[in-house]
Parts: C-alpha cells; structure tokens; sequence
C-alpha cells in the first residue's frame, strides 16, 4: 500500500511538473507557528470552494527545505489555471491556492525567498501559549523519533547547545539543511515576536494576519471570518471545524519549569500584542 502510494505521488508529481506554466502560484500562506493549530486551519479553509490547496499535501517546504529544486518544481504542487478560473466563475470571485508550512516563519532565509518569489502574498500566522507549544513541540518530536531526550528538561537544556551556529550555517549554505534548528528549537521557535519582526520590512505589517490559536479553537467562526476578510475572499458559509494534530503530554510539566519558561517568555510575549491587536489570552 506504502509503495503503491509512493508511485501515485512520483507520477503526479511529474504530470505536475510537465504542466507548471500552467499551475497557479500561491497568493497566501499559512507560515507557522509549529504546532499552533495549522492544520486545524489548513483544512477549514480547504472546505471554502475558492481556497485552493496544494494537489499533493498540505507543506510543500519549498521555501525552507527544497528550494534547491526550483520554481518550476514548487508550482507542480499546485491546482491548474483553467480549473482556478473556471471555480472562480462558478462562486464570482477568484479563486486562491495555499499552503501551509510551519517551518517557514523559523528558517532564516524563507521570508526572503518568499518576498522574492511571491510579491504580493499574504502571511498567516499561528500563534498559542509559548509554553505550550515548547513542551508540546518535544511531545511532537519525541513521538516522530526526531527527539532522543525523554525529558523535557533536558532537552531544554541542550537546546542552545544543539541550535549553536544554525542560523550562521543556513545563511552561509542556503541549500543545508540543520536537523536541530527544525527539530529541536522548542523555546527559540515560542519566541513568536523575533520571528514576525524579520517577517515585518519584507512584507509590511499589513499583509501579515497574526490569530491566537486559543481563540480560534474557542471561536473558530469569527476567526475564520477574520482569515475570509484578510483574504478578501467572500463568505460561502462556515466550513466543519475539527481539531487536529493534538497531542497529548507524556508526563505534567513540573510547576517549577513552567513558572520559569513563562517568565523567560514575558518580553516576547509584550511584543505579540501590537500583532493580535490585544494582550496575548495566555497573559490575561
């Protein structure tokens, strides 16, 4: 079943290729944050007949891991022009393609790349409690076999140790890849401010939608109506809303190294507030 899915993907992958001048180009997508609810909101949207998601699967990691490969190579992945103006008519409005790749608001070099290639795009940014997200991203690795610490203590200990150097490597070496920097940067990857703030001059501030993931899985209608209206896409109805990804916690955080990564994350978490337009939820 394995193999044969293998081949699926091969073949259209190159039917894709043989026809990308015919393929259209995202106009959003959706960058990260890591396990903040990407996927919840991936297939939201995928239920709105004028949002387009790539043919293959949801990340296409153009931007950070396969760059190399080329334009032609990352617009295989995507829906054919006719079809994209035939919905387009069917729905009056145009019809737009997506992604979603969390990786893209951590790697150094995406937002680049991606202010290069698409100029005009718009961002979406995920974002929930950074401590949170820390110990849920080792649950994550850990459960994959990314991550060979079972306690979250000490992989936080490491993690300026293993992510020492990666930021220069993937600046001087575009094409490298660094298994630590995307696999093991738990409190580097929460600090949710730093990264929109390298985002800001490439696109400016209004083309980047920053939601907080609490609020979307507690009101997901109006956030979703938000992402509609940033996207000026019309409303055609709210699609079903799941949850997906969860993971749950191999063992309760200790109250002592959660008091003290909520402190360590205080300044950035005062710099998210002029992006949510509010005070963090996790800081009220």
């Amino acid at each position: 079943m394995r193999t044969m899915k293998r081949s699926a993907l091969s073949l259209s992958r190159s039917a894709g290729r043989f026809t990308a001048g015919a393929r259209v180009l995202p106009s959003f997508l959706i960058v990260g944050a890591q396990r903040c609810g990407t996927t919840s909101l991936y297939r939201a949207l995928a239920q709105h007949p004028l949002l387009l998601k790539p043919v293959l699967h949801k990340g296409v990691h153009y931007f950070d891991m396969a760059y190399d490969r080329g334009l032609r190579w990352y617009r295989a992945h995507f829906p054919l022009q006719a079809g994209a103006a035939l919905l387009g008519r069917r729905h009056g409005g145009p019809a737009h393609a997506y992604e979603s790749s969390p990786y893209y608001l951590f790697h150094p070099l995406a937002g680049e790349r991606i202010a290069a290639t698409l100029p005009g795009v718009k961002l979406v940014v995920l974002v929930r409690d950074p401590v949170e997200r820390a110990c849920s991203a080792h649950a994550h690795e850990l459960a994959r076999g990314f991550e060979t610490e079972s306690h979250l203590e000490t992989a936080l200990e490491l993690e300026e140790q293993r992510l020492a150097g990666a930021d220069e490597l993937l600046r001087a070496l575009p094409y490298a890849l660094h298994h630590s920097h995307r696999h093991h940067a738990y409190v580097t990857r929460s600090r949710y401010a730093d990264q929109l703030d390298r985002l800001e001059p490439l696109f400016g501030r209004d083309r980047i939608l920053v939601l907080d993931s609490h609020r979307f899985f507690a009101h997901p209608e109006a956030v979703y109506d938000r992402v509609l209206e940033f996207l000026e896409v019309p409303h055609l109805g709210y699609p079903v809303f799941e949850r997906h990804n969860g993971r749950a916690l191999p063992r309760p955080v200790p109250p002592a190294l959660e008091r003290s990564l909520r402190e360590r994350f205080e300044p950035y978490d005062a710099r998210l507030a002029r992006w949510l337009g509010e005070e963090p939820s996790w800081r009220r």
